[in-house]
């Protein structure tokens, strides 16, 4: 029989002594990352949870370089990720044909977390290994600034309850820009140093067989909640404790459905992924 293994980590903080004192507080994601963790352990899988101070780049890397050495073909990895998203300039993209020279970034407990170091950590496993990656995250294509122009008062209410633009920081797993901007700053020779280390590193391997939902399209965001971030809330209620009947598509498209429009979740493959047309979740 396949194995299953599952990793869920979720911060409702981050360390301010690492992010030149802001905390990343928020609400939702510890609870995100246990229920998500329940549902997957109902449905089979060992699960490991990562909660807040644990969520370093150290812990989750070591999680997932465990799993890498124990999964072998035909086995699953399921990764879900809670808490605030970030960007940062790729400094090492030499390609002058690359319109958005920006990396995605997970915002650990103790530094961000490159797409490109998630994607290399998802390498070391076996061709074959089915990979699935839910992220409740902000992945802002744009600024602050520009997204808030794009979100009429009315879809502000909605969404966030308020009208007023300058209120969604608090309401949204997003790291401000601004500190964006200032961490990079300061960090930006260990960053630069890094994504040249990730870009020479791959070695011409094929990518993995994997499945990304993403709470949401780079060019928006995603909300925090009282109990559950909202992409993970409609997830877990489409999932129904498991009744849902259908394949990763229809999951999906599910999810969707219960989105606002200003919140619409993604999903993307990364090498040929046959096990789509399964149900989500099953080992």
């Amino acid at each position: 029989m396949p194995t299953g293994l599952s990793i869920h980590v979720g911060l409702n903080r981050v360390d301010p002594s690492r992010y030149d004192g802001w905390d990343g507080r928020l609400l939702a994601c510890e609870n995100d990352a246990r229920d998500m963790a329940a549902a997957a352990r109902a449905n089979g899988f060992s699960d490991t949870v990562i909660l807040t101070s644990d969520g370093t780049v150290d812990t989750v890397t070591g999680a997932l370089r465990d799993a890498a050495g124990r999964l072998r073909s035909g086995d699953m990895l399921l990764f879900t990720y809670s808490g605030h998203g970030g960007q940062m300039d790729d400094l090492a993209d030499d390609d002058d044909n690359e319109t958005d020279r920006l990396d995605e970034t997970l915002v650990f407990f103790d530094r961000q977390f490159l797409d490109d170091e998630l994607h290399r950590e998802l390498q070391r496993f076996e061709q074959d290994v089915r990979i699935v990656v839910v992220l409740d995250c902000c992945h802002s294509g744009t600024s602050i600034e520009s997204l808030q122009a794009m979100l009429r008062p009315e879809a502000l209410e909605s969404q966030f309850q308020t009208r007023d633009p300058g209120a969604i920081e608090t309401a949204v797993r997003l790291m401000p820009v601004v500190k964006q901007a200032e961490i990079f700053a300061r960090d930006r020779d260990f960053y630069e140093g890094l994504q040249r280390e990730l870009r020479n590193g791959n070695g011409g391997r094929p990518a993995q067989n994997a499945v990304l939902i993403g709470a949401c399209q780079d060019n928006q965001l995603a909300s925090d909640g009282q109990v559950n971030g909202l992409f993970t809330e409609q997830l877990l209620k489409v999932w129904q404790k498991g009744a849902f009947r259908g394949d990763y598509r229809t999951f999906h498209r599910d999810i969707q459905k219960r989105m606002p429009a200003i919140q619409s979740p993604n999903l993307y493959t990364t090498g040929q992924p046959t096990f789509l047309e399964e149900k989500p979740f099953t080992i």
